[in-house]
């Protein structure tokens, strides 16, 4: 374990400087309440049942100590964390991996569908963690080309999900092949009888610990999303900015890097905005806070800690550029409008990943979040018609125009009065009726009906799933509503689904590698199928 020496402090943790510099160039600014809770007793040695579900920064919880822990001398696995699917595995280690970065630890991913032999090369350089899925492990080691024998820390993520899919016969026996005096970490979003037999026989005196987010609230407010591209992120909430009538907003990106990059953006288009993070100086951050209460700036964009203990009044939106990694986040995101009994919206942009966390928001926090459509470029341009017509009535019912009246008395006998106030409002304005840059993606023919897209699910009869089954599976994963969903056809081993096209994006990432009646679906768009 590291010294004193080398540890600081990370929102009251005590951790290892070259993983703290790792932490603060992924963004994090502070730790989240599992990891409060979990490292400190991971780094005293202690086994942990974590119930956690995706999006609560568990991976980072248990990260932290095992590279905290690893001997970067020594090429052997130290670490082993098991994952229910591929694609969890190769999250997980790329996260695990950058959390190393500076302490120089080797992670490897090992699961189905990959050549084995390059899995076979890469633990014969030598790694300290792997990060795998049950049965590639177990191949491994019944090849001998994977040793457990020096184990200290072995990650059982997602135990639930993987008692779904009936791997726990597997993990027992991972299990066994590893050292008796091993720490054993089980982290689950629940704890059935089955995963409770578990911890019993394998982990020794465990502590447990949860994250409760069953009494989050949020405030009475509106609360939509837009789905956008991570590509077309910024041009999308340009549109939105223009479609609405924002008094104050504050905007809310993940990294203090996003913060710098969306400012930068946001002024290049004429925007008036500012930057608060953990970067600033007091004498910067006064400024921007006095600039942005006085409304010299209209759009505070800002990390979730910097924008801790903001109380200011007028804030008519909240924008989320960036999904929470935290639930709880949102919450506290959300909060900063509709204060003191004022309308307030809060306004999430949600790219196809994103899905799964802002349907975990909605969960927890019972309430849900109204889907709008991006405004097109002809929206922007009407809001921006109503806009000008405001301002030149306000200005009409002024008065003081003598001076300009002269101006144009010049130009009457020579030209229509009307050319003549158009000229000066587009001289006055320069208006910019730029084209329609937001790249929308077409489904192309699905051979589903208009407006319409047709999904391919592998999951049929043989699974004993019927046309109920599935419209309601659909429904609760995907949280729309059960006549969004259109013909189903249902075949020996894959079934057809039709839903309303504008919800095509949010079905295929909530319903893609989910379990439904204990089979792990693949779910994509039927192209060229029939």
């Amino acid at each position: 374990m590291t010294t004193a020496k080398e540890n600081v402090s990370f929102g009251g943790l005590d951790i290892n400087r070259r993983v703290f510099q790792a932490l603060a160039e992924m963004g994090f600014e502070e730790p989240t309440p599992i990891q409060l809770m979990t490292v400190p007793l991971l780094q005293q040695g202690r086994d942990v049942i974590g119930q956690a579900q995706t999006g609560t920064g568990k991976t980072a919880a248990f990260g932290i100590p095992i590279i905290e822990l690893a001997n970067t001398r020594y090429g052997g696995v130290q670490a082993l964390i098991v994952t229910p699917t591929r694609e969890l595995a190769v999250q997980v280690a790329l996260e695990i991996s950058r959390i190393g970065k500076y302490r120089r630890v080797r992670t490897l991913p090992i699961y189905g569908g990959q050549a084995i032999d390059r899995q076979i090369r890469g633990l014969r350089q030598g790694v300290q963690v792997v990060i795998g899925t049950p049965g590639r492990l177990l191949d491994h080691l019944s090849r001998k080309t994977l040793s457990l024998d020096n184990v200290k820390v072995v990650v059982l993520d997602e135990a639930d999900e993987m008692l779904d899919m009936g791997f726990i016969d597997d993990i027992e026996s991972i299990l066994q092949a590893t050292p008796a005096d091993r720490q054993t970490l089980l982290f689950s979003a629940t704890i059935p009888e089955e995963i409770r037999r578990l911890a019993r026989k394998y982990l020794k005196d465990p502590e447990f610990i949860t994250v409760s987010k069953q009494n989050l609230t949020v405030p009475l407010i509106e609360q939509v999303y837009y789905e956008t591209r991570e590509p077309n992120k910024l041009e999308s909430l340009c549109r939105i900015l223009d479609s609405m009538t924002v008094t104050l907003a504050i905007i809310f990106c993940r990294t203090k890097r996003g913060v710098d990059e969306l400012v930068a953006g946001l002024q290049a288009r004429g925007y008036p905005a500012a930057a608060l993070h953990g970067d600033l100086s007091q004498y910067q951050r006064d400024l921007v806070m006095r600039q942005f209460r006085t409304g010299q700036i209209d759009y505070l964009v800002a990390t979730d800690v910097a924008a801790r203990g903001l109380d200011i009044e007028n804030v008519s939106h909240v924008f989320n550029y960036d999904v929470p990694q935290d639930p709880e986040f949102y919450v506290h995101r959300i909060g900063r409008t509709g204060r003191a009994g004022k309308a307030g919206v809060a306004v999430t942009l949600v790219s196809p990943r994103d899905y799964k966390q802002l349907k975990l928001i909605e969960n927890l926090t019972k309430s849900r979040i109204r889907r709008e459509k991006l405004p097109s470029q002809t929206d922007v341009q009407e809001r921006q018609k109503e806009g000008i017509k405001e301002r030149l009535q306000k200005m009409l019912e002024e008065g003081k125009l003598a001076y300009y009246r002269n101006i144009v008395d010049s130009f009457v006998d020579e030209y229509d009065p009307m050319d003549v106030a158009a000229a000066a409002l587009k001289l006055s304005l320069d208006l910019d009726e730029g084209s329609d840059n937001l790249v929308v993606e077409s489904f192309g023919n699905t051979g589903a009906r208009p407006g319409m897209t047709r999904l391919f699910m592998t999951i049929g009869r043989t699974d004993n799933i019927s046309t109920a089954d599935l419209v309601r599976a659909i429904a609760q994963e995907a949280g729309i509503s059960e006549s969004s969903i259109g013909n189903i056809n249902i075949y020996e081993k894959f079934s057809f689904v039709e839903v309303q096209e504008e919800w095509t994006n949010r079905v295929i990432s909530c319903l893609h590698h989910q379990t439904i009646r204990g089979r792990r679906v693949s779910v994509d768009l039927a192209r060229g199928r029939s």
